[in-house]
């Protein structure tokens, strides 16, 4: 159902070593209608990526989420994913993240995705 749907609906845990430090990923649905399995992984997070399109910007349940998070001061870091689509102006996207969620973004790696053109 995950794979005909295109989104994740349960958590799904995978883990690997990094130097001395074990890394444990949690990837949580992010449709709305899930939001109470991602709320079950708050508690135990040290840290968070939060992905968000592109394409459709901050959503309802990215704010929800990201508020929560917040809260916790569970640290996060913004993923924007589907840069490559025809139209996106990524400055329209960073004005969004700032506006709809109140919050500061340092971009800290900038994509080559053709030649001679950065995002």
């Amino acid at each position: 159902l995950e794979r005909q749907r295109g989104i994740t609906i349960q958590t799904g845990i995978t883990s690997f070593q990094w130097e001395n430090t074990k890394v444990n990923i949690i990837d949580t649905p992010g449709h709305m209608d899930f939001l109470a399995e991602v709320y079950r992984s708050l508690s135990v997070l040290d840290g968070a990526i939060l992905l968000i399109s592109a394409k459709d910007g901050v959503q309802a349940q990215t704010r929800i989420l990201f508020h929560a998070l917040r809260k916790m001061g569970i640290p996060t870091i913004f993923f924007i994913n589907k840069i490559d689509q025809n139209g996106i102006d990524l400055s329209t996207v960073y004005q969004d993240i700032k506006e709809k969620l109140s919050a500061e973004i340092v971009i800290k790696q900038k994509v080559e995705l053709y030649p001679n053109m950065c995002v």
